[in-house]
């Protein structure tokens, strides 16, 4: 059964998520470093990373991600790794990373986290807008529909 992976401690589109994933009976798995609340549901898992140091969310989420399954998170270093693993990864504005861009935007990541150390440039990414909301639940259901279309051409 393929999954949807929330890479959860800062993502704003949890619900849409859960609607979006009950729809496709998808199982969902909010991985977090702190509790959260989730909704009674048998296809909603919350897994709580406890263990202390950086990316323990994203090395679980890597751990037990598969071919197919889908990954929601705004981490490129995760999104590359992910990817690498022949998942689908998609941010909380509705982009898709894909194999074809995922070197380009690391990169880009890398180059404006340095220019922000450096004190080039401040801020961040602009805030999401209802656009951003829609654009995510539309690609959301498109790579759902996607992966299952894919599942049944190799007879899986």
């Amino acid at each position: 059964m393929q999954m949807i992976y929330v890479d959860a401690d800062a993502c704003p589109v949890k619900d849409e998520i859960y609607r979006v994933a009950k729809r496709y009976a998808w199982r969902v798995v909010v991985v977090a470093n702190t509790p959260l609340r989730v909704p009674t549901d048998p296809q909603i898992e919350l897994v709580v990373c406890r263990e202390v140091g950086l990316d323990i969310v994203d090395n679980w989420i890597f751990e037990h991600v598969g071919r197919g399954d889908i990954v929601v998170t705004a981490d490129i270093p995760l999104a590359a790794r992910c990817i690498e693993k022949h998942s689908r990864v998609i941010d909380v504005k509705g982009r898709e990373f894909t194999r074809h861009d995922i070197g380009d935007t690391l990169a880009m990541r890398n180059l404006l986290d340095e220019l922000r150390q450096t004190g080039v440039i401040t801020g961040g990414p602009a805030p999401r807008s209802d656009k951003d909301r829609s654009r995510f639940l539309a690609k959301l259901d498109e790579l759902i529909v996607a992966v299952r279309k894919a599942e049944r051409m190799a007879g899986r």
